[in-house]
């Protein structure tokens, strides 16, 4: 590895350790500046120039401040450009909300990170989840499937039993799975979230913002692999049932929540759905992640928390997309 390539992996390091042991509460901006002389001089490379800052391709709201509003009915939502960093639309985007089962973005980002896609999982009997309305993949203690269909599972259907046995795969418990959630967020700048657990089951200590939200799922669509996932309407695969069970296998067929990728609900003309998560409980309200892209090639996320019922979620997120154009 040469000098400067040890340089540029330094950079968001460093910057991370300011912003992390400082307990700087500002946006991004202020997150990743070198307020030390000694630091700024690690950010240049063996020429003098200085090199690319942590947060440049990131999007910076100046303020929490109202932007661009009509016809958005919810309590926390925002419209980010992937082009040129800017913020087309915004409301309570640092206001605290319950993500639900949009929590799933950083369960799967993580999984794709530290997991191998065809290792072999056995659902664990902490996947048995008897929380009423709970979303599931109908999975049985001891089925066995790939890391890759159980992330289908996860993110297609929303089964929070799939999020369990992921938990389970990738850290042992879920308890130090959602150790490494809070870890990953904060190393994106996430500072204002709390995680407990892989699926976004009710818990008034697991929480995010909109601008949280938006710095993960950002992330997550850097990941060709999540936005297949993310993006697909309906899936089926093969099972290794538990044993002693009637059947050896059994093929399933999970269909996605999500109005827009099932039909329900017609998106905005001339631009197509990149990758998205839903996710509803009495606390979070109705929510929805969307990473988007227009006929020009320009892509965009879109993130609506809390709004009051299911139509207007849909009817919402149609219009604050429709902003970009």
């Amino acid at each position: 590895m040469n000098h400067n390539m040890k340089l540029t992996r330094a950079v968001p390091v460093l910057a991370a350790a300011v912003f992390l042991f400082t307990g700087c509460a500002k946006p991004i901006e202020e997150a990743y500046t070198f307020p030390e002389e000694g630091l700024l001089s690690v950010a240049a490379d063996s020429n003098g120039v200085m090199l690319k800052g942590f947060a440049s391709d990131l999007c910076v709201p100046e303020e929490d401040a109202d932007l661009n509003t009509e016809g958005v009915d919810a309590k926390a939502y925002a419209l980010f450009s992937l082009e040129d960093g800017s913020v087309l639309s915004q409301h309570n985007i640092y206001e605290k909300v319950y993500p639900a089962s949009t929590t799933k973005i950083l369960t799967c980002l993580i999984a794709l990170e530290r997991g191998n896609l065809d290792d072999i999982v056995t659902v664990p009997d902490e996947s048995n989840i008897t929380v009423s309305g709970s979303s599931m993949a109908d999975l049985t203690p001891g089925d066995k499937l790939t890391l890759r269909d159980l992330l289908y599972g996860l993110m297609v259907p929303s089964g929070n039993d799939a999020a369990v046995a992921i938990a389970c795969h990738i850290s042992g418990d879920v308890e130090s799975f959602a150790q490494l959630m809070n870890l990953e967020a904060k190393k994106l700048g996430a500072t204002h979230s709390n995680f407990v657990n892989p699926h976004g089951l009710p818990d008034e200590d697991h929480y995010t913002t909109v601008y949280d939200m938006y710095l993960i799922f950002n992330e997550a669509l850097k990941n060709e692999e999540f936005r297949k996932i993310s993006s697909t309407a309906e899936y089926t695969c093969t099972i290794n049932t538990a044993e002693g069970s009637e059947n050896p296998v059994k093929d399933v067929t999970w269909s996605s929540g999500n109005g827009f990728l099932n039909g329900s609900f017609s998106f905005v003309e001339d631009m197509d759905i990149l990758a998205g998560k839903t996710g509803h409980t009495s606390a979070a309200g109705f929510c929805l992640v969307l990473g988007e892209s227009a006929a020009d090639g320009k892509e965009y996320i879109s993130i609506v928390f809390n709004a009051p019922y299911y139509e207007q979620l849909y009817v919402s997120m149609r219009n604050l997309a429709s902003k970009s154009q």
